[in-house]
């Protein structure tokens, strides 16, 4: 299993029965390639690359900015903020295969819908072509200083969260979902509902991975019984329950 900063990810208590890959420095390097075009490791954060690109006078990648994550998982899933997706910036991508091969993959191959890849299973992303466009890095920073008001102002960024819990189904927010569920603030164990973003689950201090994952199947139960809408998990699961 690839590992990127570990956002957007619950480890179940039991752990991960298995070998972890995390990228090192090697793949955290970002370079301007041309005017509008970035090369970028698997392994580099969406900050450098936001900042990278501001300082290129490259526009339209300042929504990774907010993206608490790596490359890698970025392309793996989609990655969007703010009215951003990675498919409206990215070229190619490429993976090392289960069998060791290492293939670059273009957009096209890679059948991209909200918040999902058809990347092959087991395939790691070590790098990515990111394209924008032109802009003035004044004007850059502007946007990605707004982004980050917005998300300070909206967000638990103080709490120990796994980030966006749920994907937002068709025509629906899942954060009002879950509040007209009046999920608002009610906990599992350790685990707890934002009051601040109802999409957002919190360890309140001595939360079990098995808390926040009963937590959101509740939640989702709840949902369910009142709006018939089903909420997907946005946050990956991984490991075996203990």
């Amino acid at each position: 299993m690839a590992l990127g900063l570990g956002s957007n990810l619950i480890v179940r208590d039991g752990g991960f029965p298995g070998v972890v890959v995390r990228l090192g420095k090697a793949f955290a390097k970002v370079e301007a390639i041309d005017a509008t075009t970035l090369r970028c490791g698997g392994g580099a954060s969406g900050i450098l690359v936001s900042s990278t690109a501001r300082d290129a006078g490259i526009a339209g990648m300042e929504f990774l900015r907010s993206i608490p994550g790596t490359v890698g998982g970025f392309v793996r899933m989609n990655g969007g903020a703010y009215g951003g997706e990675v498919k409206d910036i990215l070229i190619d991508c490429d993976v090392v295969l289960r069998s060791g091969e290492r293939r670059t993959l273009p957009l096209a191959d890679l059948g991209y819908t909200y918040r999902h890849s058809e990347l092959p299973g087991g395939a790691v992303v070590v790098g990515a072509t990111f394209r924008g466009r032109p802009g003035e890095p004044e004007a850059i920073q502007a946007e990605m200083d707004r982004i980050s008001a917005s998300r300070e102002a909206s967000q638990p960024l103080r709490s120990k969260t796994g980030g966006s819990t749920f994907k937002n189904p068709d025509g629906y927010k899942a954060w009002q979902l879950v509040d007209e569920a009046g999920c608002r603030g009610f906990a599992v164990g350790g685990a707890q509902v934002s009051e601040k973003h109802t999409n957002f689950l919190i360890n309140t201090g001595e939360a079990t991975s098995a808390d926040i994952e009963a937590l959101g199947e509740e939640v989702r139960r709840r949902v369910k019984d009142k709006s018939g809408i089903e909420l997907q998990w946005e946050i990956q699961r991984v490991g075996v329950a203990k």
